[in-house]
């Protein structure tokens, strides 16, 4: 099996040169060639058509998100963006980009070879396996759909990865204000899902913030579960559904866990409950949506044919877990359909 070819894209030529040194350690990894700006990096894909690109937000004579902006659509290309904390990294998924990785502050090498090898290449060798034409879909502008009946005992619960900060868009910007009380975990890092949150809580009509414990899980409302070492679970107190975000071990090499969330979601909710499993590699959520679905709840999966990595999904469905497959720009008018019959 050839490895993976991968172009490096940054303007620093210490951090570059250091991307390279490690990243050329592992054997299923081939860089077959650096740019320190866009222009450099264009003339690089032509000439070496890697099969992955990491590429940097801040760039001289162009901006990292305006190149993807230009190459995507003649050019599509796994890109794993490594980027400061900064929501410009949402603007680099929306144009394109399949994951990103928070660029390290390291004062060792040992640091930053921790970082490449336990971060940056596992993120490379999933964008090595995603469908680029999944990652931009234009989701089509879904009629208004309402509840027949309105009630706090129903929640939503959402789990993604790879692929999933757009995901996750597409569906909850069809949602309305009287959609139950939705939580969600998305495989991202610390820092990162508040500025998520909040970007979501600017484009779609529910409101959206990063979870706290205590906060209660409200209808037209999104609990996002923060990054870094916490789980996110859902409890129920004096008959209202909240959560509780606590420290906890990585569950299937996750913290925050999808499996974690579904596992409360079924305990707390029954029955009263729709799950929803969305892109991503691996198989986080899997059982956990199969224990929702054996204590009542309804399952959705996204299919595979609008997945960026048909990973989570498939395990789910292969499990029993999944209900019904979907395709994203369905998943919202789904939900409706199973809530209307409870």
């Amino acid at each position: 099996m050839r490895p993976i070819r991968v172009l490096v894209v940054d303007d620093s030529i210490v951090f570059r040169e250091l991307l390279v040194q490690n990243l050329s350690r592992d054997p299923a990894i081939q860089v077959v060639a650096t740019a320190k700006d866009p222009f450099e990096a264009r003339d690089a894909i032509l000439a070496h058509r890697p099969d992955v690109m990491t590429l940097d937000v801040e760039l001289p004579r162009m901006s990292g998100i305006e190149f993807l902006r230009k190459l995507m659509p003649q050019y599509p290309l796994p890109v794993v963006v490594i980027s400061a904390l900064s929501d410009k990294v949402f603007d680099a998924m929306n144009a394109g980009a399949v994951d990103f990785v928070a660029k390290p502050a390291v004062s060792s090498r040992t640091q930053l070879q921790d970082f490449i090898r336990n971060e940056l290449l596992v993120k490379i060798k999933i964008a090595s396996t995603a469908k680029i034409g999944n990652i931009k879909k234009v989701a089509m502008v879904q009629e208004q759909q309402h509840l027949s009946v309105k009630g706090n005992n129903l929640v939503v619960a959402i789990g993604a990865s790879t692929g999933g900060t757009e995901a996750i868009f597409s569906v909850v910007k069809d949602y309305g204000t009287d959609i139950p009380g939705i939580v969600i975990v998305q495989h991202m890092p610390p820092g990162f899902t508040e500025m998520y949150a909040k970007r979501l809580n600017d484009q779609c009509r529910i409101r959206v913030k990063e979870a706290r414990t205590g906060d209660r899980v409200l209808p037209g409302h999104a609990l996002i579960a923060p990054g870094g070492d916490m789980h996110m679970h859902l409890v129920k107190v004096n008959g209202a559904y909240q959560v509780e975000v606590k420290k906890g071990p990585k569950v299937n090499g996750h913290c925050p866990s999808v499996d974690v969330l579904f596992d409360s979601v079924a305990k707390a909710a029954g029955s009263c409950a729709v799950g929803i499993i969305l892109t991503g590699m691996g198989g986080d959520g899997a059982k956990g949506l199969l224990a929702m679905r054996k204590a009542g709840a309804r399952t959705i999966g996204q299919d595979e044919s609008t997945c960026v990595v048909y990973g989570m999904p498939k395990v789910a469905y292969d499990l029993g877990a999944v209900e019904y497959q979907e395709k994203l720009t369905d998943i919202a008018g789904r939900t409706y359909a199973l809530l209307n019959k409870m």
